[in-house]
C-alpha cells in the first residue's frame, strides 16, 4: 500500500486507498505512508522497524501488530484513542485486546481472525467429519497418515501459536472468570505455564507422530512454505487469517471445496483473534490533523467501504460482512462471540509474539519442559516490573 508522494494520484485503490482518499477529500489534506521495504528495511522485521519509528517520534502514526502495540503502550509512545467518535462504535474485542493502562492506544480497520483452512473432498473421500477437540483432530491427521498422505498439517514459523492459544484459553475468554483469571496470571497466583502446557503437549505429539514437518515449518515463511502443497491437496489442513480465503495469491481459488474452522480446544472449533492497530504517536507532529484522518478512516463509512472491498470483519458492531460460504464455519462462531484472543494488553506478559517465539523453540528441538519454563521466566520477570 505504498504512497510515498502525497502529491501522486492514488491509482492502487486498496481498500485501505479507498478510506485514505476519503479522508484526504473531507479533511483536505494529504497523506503520506510507505511500506516498510520502501526503503533499506529488507534485513529487519517489521515490527523491529515499527518498534525504532515509533520510539524515536518519526511518524505520526502507524500500523502496529499486537506485540508491538502492547510494548509501544506499556511504554507511554501511543497517544489514547478513546476520544475519537469512531471509538464509540467498536466491537469489545478490540477494546478488550488493545486497552493499555486504561487508554485505547490501537484501533484496526479489520478484525483478524485466524483458523484453520481444510479440504472438505479430502475429509469427505476418508470419511472423516470436521475435528471439534485436540482428539478428534489428531484422529483425522492419524487417518491420513495411514492413507499416504505424508504431512497432514502444512505449517510455518509463525502460526502454529494458534493451536497453543486455542486450548490454552478456550475456558477463560468464553466462561464467567475472564477478569479473575488475568489477575490471577498478572499477580503470579495462577502461572502461564498451566495455561500453556495443553497446547504445547499436542504440538509435540504432532511433531512426534510426524503430522507437522517441524524441520521446514521452521524455516518456512507464512503461506510460501505450505501453501503450494495444500493447493496441490498433497496436504489436507493449513491454518491462516480471513483473508486468505479471500485472496487470489493465497487460497482464495482452490480447486477442491474449502472450509475454514476454529481451531481444536474442549470447547469445540475456537477462532483465534490477534488485534492488529492503527496507533498514534504520543508525540505526533500533526497531533489534530491524525486525530481527525483516523476518525474518518476508522468511521462506519469507510469500514463499510474497507469490509465490503476485502471481505473481512469490521471493529465497529455497526457492520456486518458478507462472507463467502468457505468462512461461515468460522464467521458463525465469531458472531455467537466464541473465540480466543491471540492478544491481550491487560496481560502482563506479551501473548502473541512471546507465543510464537516459544512455539518456534520447540519446532527446533526444544523439550516441552523448557517451553514451559520460558513461560515462567517471562511471567517472574513481569512480577519485578
Amino acid at each position: 500500500m505504498e504512497k510515498s508522494d502525497p502529491d501522486n494520484e492514488n491509482v492502487s485503490r486498496t481498500a485501505f486507498d479507498l478510506t485514505v482518499g476519503m479522508a484526504e477529500e473531507q479533511l483536505g489534506v494529504t497523506v503520506e505512508y510507505r511500506t516498510y521495504t520502501a526503503e533499506n528495511y529488507q534485513e529487519k522485521t517489521y515490527d523491529e522497524v515499527a518498534l525504532d519509528r515509533a520510539r524515536n517520534n518519526m511518524d505520526d502514526f502507524y500500523l502496529l501488530n499486537p506485540d508491538t502495540i502492547q510494548a509501544l503502550g506499556e511504554e507511554g509512545k501511543l497517544a489514547d484513542l478513546s476520544g475519537l467518535d469512531c471509538a464509540k462504535n467498536l466491537r469489545d474485542v478490540v477494546k478488550t485486546a488493545n486497552t493499555v493502562d486504561g487508554k485505547l492506544v490501537a484501533i484496526p480497520q479489520e478484525v483478524v481472525v485466524n483458523g484453520l483452512f481444510v479440504n472438505q473432498d479430502m475429509f469427505d473421500k476418508y470419511h472423516l467429519e470436521l475435528p471439534n477437540t485436540p482428539e478428534e483432530f489428531l484422529e483425522c491427521c492419524r487417518v491420513f497418515k495411514e492413507n499416504g498422505i505424508e504431512t497432514p498439517v502444512g505449517a510455518n514459523r509463525w502460526w502454529l501459536e494458534n493451536f497453543v492459544l486455542a486450548q490454552a484459553y478456550a475456558d477463560l475468554y468464553n466462561g464467567d472468570t475472564t477478569e479473575e483469571e488475568i489477575a490471577a496470571l498478572n499477580s503470579g497466583e495462577a502461572k502461564y505455564s498451566d495455561y500453556m502446557r495443553p497446547g504445547f503437549e499436542f504440538l509435540q505429539e504432532m511433531i512426534d507422530k510426524g503430522y507437522v514437518d517441524a524441520e521446514k515449518a521452521y524455516v518456512s515463511e507464512a503461506i510460501e512454505g505450505e501453501g503450494p502443497d495444500f493447493l496441490a491437496q498433497k496436504t489436507p489442513i493449513v491454518m491462516a487469517y480471513w483473508g486468505a480465503a479471500n485472496a487470489d495469491t493465497a487460497y482464495g481459488k482452490p480447486d477442491f471445496q474449502m472450509k475454514v474452522i476454529g481451531f481444536p480446544s474442549k470447547r469445540g472449533q475456537m477462532p483465534v483473534v490477534p488485534l492488529t492497530g492503527y496507533g498514534v504517536s504520543a508525540k505526533a507532529e500533526h497531533m489534530e490533523d491524525t486525530m481527525n484522518v483516523l476518525d474518518v478512516i476508522l468511521s462506519d463509512e469507510a469500514l463499510k467501504v474497507y469490509t465490503e472491498t476485502n471481505k473481512v470483519i469490521s471493529p465497529s458492531k455497526n457492520v456486518q460482512v458478507d462472507c463467502i460460504d468457505a468462512l461461515k464455519p468460522l464467521n458463525d462462531r465469531v458472531n455467537e462471540n466464541v473465540y480466543v484472543l491471540g492478544s491481550n494488553a491487560s496481560m502482563k506478559v506479551e501473548q502473541w509474539g512471546n507465543t510464537c517465539n516459544i512455539v518456534r523453540e520447540l519446532l527446533n528441538g526444544a523439550t516441552v519442559e523448557e517451553c514451559l519454563a520460558e513461560f515462567d521466566r517471562l511471567q517472574e520477570e513481569s512480577l519485578k516490573e
